[in-house]
Order: structure tokens, then sequence, then C-alpha cells
């Protein structure tokens, strides 16, 4: 990935960052790239997630997800929450098209009754193959949606075991059901945190089933170089620029993607940078938003409102072509198809490519305009290359930034908590659980 960092520069931007600020920062980005590489030769844990692109065998992943694959499926269903789900989902809404015979992937990472029932409705058991993933095996929105499609398989009278793949770790509860029914398996990567697992098991082997070529995302992900200097590491230069707006003021980071089938990313973006960061009372906010969609709602906060944010897009340099009547046709000749309105012709004959990019480029330049910072991440184009590089990158920059703030970008403190509550809740006693009885409560009703 490429990274422009010009439109955060205090030059244009309030809050922004001066340039001898960004030398002073490189030199900390320099021992903390130090500490970084030191964590990854001695495999310290999380450190270890920016080895997977060599340390990840597609070939294992093949094997595993061989008798799976070889049933064709016309659907695959991923059960996970957070980073057991939103990787392979990342991977699969941007590479996966199941009009040209891939797998059609649902995701059930809620335990909302309605949204499980609606696609457990709308998949055939015959026709599906299934992937549970959960790092610890202990989940409880994983294990409660793994029993409700069990039970959906049961009921139409389909061998389960037969059409699933856990991915686990070596204890838990999920771990103790795949070796009880000898289900397909593969191991979650030890001293891998399960949102930066993406580039492991975690997220390529239910990828592979939807079609992703895995290969080529490790590949593309073994291509980013990480230097000590963040001018001469576009992920380090991301890193150490948000942490450099989010000092002086920026704490939201708006996340705008400009493609569609990147929006899923940012919702992967977003959960890496809040659980990795938001702790002692630093990090940003991951705000979401797809562009060009929410330049007509959320444009206006950006540009208009508290100076206490960042945008961070998302772009390709290359897309599909789409062209809009008009014009010549391909082949330089006048087309046949009806003229184009006058009120149109600054359309006529163009690409749609070309319309998005000029939304993105007019949508920078208003923030820049209006002394709001923002920061440039483009990709060659969506393809499982690229998209290897532009998650390794994020996944690097989220670390580095752990580094520059003195936070364990590695651990959740506040998530396990609230799982903890949770079981609790549900049979399980703890602390945790007992807590919530203590809640003050203010009710107004109708």
């Amino acid at each position: 990935m490429d990274v422009d960092i010009g439109p955060a520069l205090s030059e244009t931007a309030s809050p922004g960052i001066s340039r001898e600020a960004l030398d002073r920062l490189d030199e900390r980005v320099t021992r903390a790239h130090e500490r970084i590489e030191r964590g990854r030769r001695e495999e310290a844990f999380g450190y270890r997630s920016l080895s997977l692109p060599v340390e990840t065998d597609p070939e294992r992943l093949r094997r595993a997800t061989a008798s799976l694959a070889a049933r064709d499926p016309e659907h695959l269903l991923l059960v996970g929450i957070g980073g057991s789900a939103l990787g392979a989902a990342t991977l699969a809404d941007a590479l996966t098209t199941p009009e040209d015979g891939d797998p059609e992937t649902h995701v059930l990472d809620n335990v909302d009754p309605e949204h499980a029932r609606r696609v457990l409705s709308a998949v055939d058991p015959a026709e599906t193959v299934v992937v549970a993933v959960s790092r610890s095996g202990t989940t409880t929105e994983t294990l409660a949606n793994f029993l409700a499609v069990r039970d959906r398989f049961e009921r139409a009278d389909v061998d389960w075991t037969e059409r699933t793949l856990v991915v686990t770790g070596e204890e838990g509860p999920l771990r103790r059901l795949a070796d009880r029914h000898d289900l397909a398996s593969l191991p979650t990567p030890p001293g891998v945190p399960g949102r930066f697992g993406v580039l492991s098991a975690v997220g390529l082997a239910p990828a592979a089933l939807a079609g992703v070529d895995v290969e080529a995302v490790l590949s593309g992900a073994g291509e980013v170089d990480l230097e000590g200097s963040l001018y001469d590491c576009p992920a380090y230069a991301y890193g150490a620029t948000a942490v450099a707006l989010s000092a002086r003021g920026a704490r939201v980071n708006a996340l705008v993607p400009y493609a569609e089938r990147l929006e899923t990313f940012g919702e992967w973006a977003a959960q890496l940078w809040a659980e990795s960061l938001g702790k002692d009372g630093l990090g940003q906010v991951p705000a979401r938003a797809l562009g060009a969609t929410d330049q007509h709602s959320q444009l206006q906060l950006y540009r208009d409102g508290p100076r206490n944010l960042t945008v961070t897009t998302v772009a390709p340099r290359e897309r599909p072509a789409l062209r809009l009547p008009g014009g010549e046709d391909t082949d330089g000749g006048t087309s046949d198809r009806p003229a184009v309105p006058e009120e149109l012709s600054h359309l006529a004959g163009e690409d749609l490519g070309r319309v998005i990019d000029a939304e993105h480029r007019a949508t920078v330049t208003s923030l820049s305009r209006a002394g709001r910072p923002s920061v440039r991440v483009e990709t060659e184009r969506v393809d499982a290359r690229s998209l290897g590089r532009l998650l390794y990158g994020f996944e690097a920059a989220c670390v580095l930034a752990g580094e520059l703030l003195s936070v364990n970008a590695f651990d959740q403190p506040a998530v396990e908590w609230g799982k903890r509550a949770a079981r609790g809740l549900l049979g399980e006693e703890t602390a945790e659980s007992r807590a919530v009885g203590d809640l003050p409560e203010l009710r107004v009703e109708e």
C-alpha cells in the first residue's frame, strides 16, 4: 500500500503535524521498530503476528479444507465473532463472486435470533459447509451459534460432522467437540491474538473455502518491508501520523474505503484499531463510512463539525471499466445508443471508475480546504496480492502505534471483562456477572 500524509500536515490542517515534528517523531519510530523486530525474533506474544506471511503454510490449509471443498458447496457458513470472523469476511467480500461459481459466504457473528434464523433459513445444509472459529474455544456467541447451526443440519437430516471445519486452540469446548466428533480442524497460531490472525488459518481457511487465492494473499503480505523510518515505510507512516494527530486532538479516525468490496475491510480495521489501542485513556475511536455513499451524510460532520477527527480514505488505483453511454464507442466510432441529455453531457462516455475517483479527490480536497486532516491510503487494485499488502500494512501500523503510545496492542482486558460477565449471566458464576446487578436504573416508560 502507498500512503499520502501530506493532507495531515499542519501547513494545511488543524489539528495537523509539522514537518519538524515528523522528524522528531521519526526518531521514536526507529526505536519502536527495533522493539518490534526484537519481539518478532523472540516470537513474543503478539509480535509473532507480523511473521505470519512466512509462517503460514498454504499447503496445510489446502489439506485441511480439501474434503469440504470437494463437496463443491453453494454456501459457506462462517461462525465466529470479531477477529475470528472479520478477517475471513473481508477476504471473501473483497475477492469472491458467487455469480462466478464461488460459494456464497454467510457470517454468523452475532447472537441476534432474528438474524440467525434468517441466515440459517437461507442455506440448504446439503449444499453448505461450515467453518467455526474461536481462538479460545470458549466464546459464548460462537458456541451458541454453532449449536444453532448443528441443530439446523440435524433437522435437515444432513451429517454436520462431514461438512464442518473447526479452527481453534489446543484447549476449550470447541477443541473437545472437534476431537469427539473427529471434525476436520486446524489450530490457531500460538502467540497471535484473534484480531491479528487474518493471515493465519483463522482468516485463510474459511477464505480458501470461499474461493480466495490464499497463496496470493500471503505473497502480497510478504512483500511488505518494515523499515525503521516513517519516510521509508508506508505502514509506519500511517501508524505514526495517526498517533501524532490523536495527540493533537484528532481522537476520532474515520475509515472511508472508496470501493464497495472494501467495506468489510473498514469493519476489520475498526476492530483492529479500537481493541488494540483503546487503553489507558488513549487511542482513536474508529468511525466507519463508505465512499462515495457517505459523502452525502458524514462528510458534513467531517468538514464542518468539531475538530476532533481525521479521515483515512482507502482506494484502489485501478478499477474494472464500466463506461457510461454517450461519446464514442470503444472502436472510435459514434455510439448508436440514445444521446445523453445536454444537462448530463459532462458524464457522457465517462467511465464510472473515473466518477468515483473524482468523488474521492473532491472529498480530500474539500477537507483540506476546510483545514481538516486526512490521510490517503492507496492499493494497486482490489485483488488478492494487494489486499494481502493492505491487511499486513494496517497490522504493522497498529503495532507501531501501540509502541508509540506505550500500550499493549495485543491484549483486550475490557473485552475479556464483558465476556466473563456474559458467561456469568448465563449460569457461570463470576465476579463480573455479580457486578452487573449493581447498575443504577432511571427508567422512562410509556
